[in-house]
């Protein structure tokens, strides 16, 4: 396998573009070698899916598109981003607020840090920001 593989694709931002994202990571990841069923690759989609999720509803339509990039670094770990063109970061919510939603980030660092991994965020050069998780990569390399 390469020493470094990516790939990346810009979607709507609309709440279909969830699934999308979410079906397009679990195909390059099982293009790279993860099995669909492995528990890493339903903990990649759910990750996916809260933050495809995020990009959509808490940029208030100020962020047209939202990028998924997927990279998978010398065989060792395995970074997805989410970026979308809205300034405002991922904020935590304090414990005691009571509400339906609101939880995604929670639920992503618990499920990043369940795997070894870390949770990033970077702004970009537009004045958005991407949320980054890096997770060892546990896939047996190929010969």
């Amino acid at each position: 396998m390469a020493d470094h593989q990516e790939a990346s694709v810009t979607l709507p931002s609309d709440p279909a573009s969830v699934s999308t994202a979410r079906r397009y990571v679990a195909d390059v990841l099982a293009e790279w070698g993860l099995p669909g069923e492995a528990e890493t690759a339903d903990t990649v989609r759910l990750i996916v899916s809260e933050l495809a999720t995020n990009a959509v509803q808490h940029t208030f339509g100020q962020s047209p598109t939202f990028t998924v990039d997927v990279r998978l670094e010398r065989d060792e770990q395995l970074r997805i981003g989410v970026t979308d063109s809205h300034p405002r970061w991922p904020q935590r919510l304090p414990a005691a607020v009571q509400q339906d939603n609101g939880r995604g980030m929670v639920i992503i660092r618990w499920l990043t840090a369940e795997c070894g991994g870390r949770l990033s965020v970077t702004p970009t050069a537009e004045g958005g920001k991407t949320v980054w998780i890096a997770l060892p990569w546990t896939v047996p390399v190929q010969t």
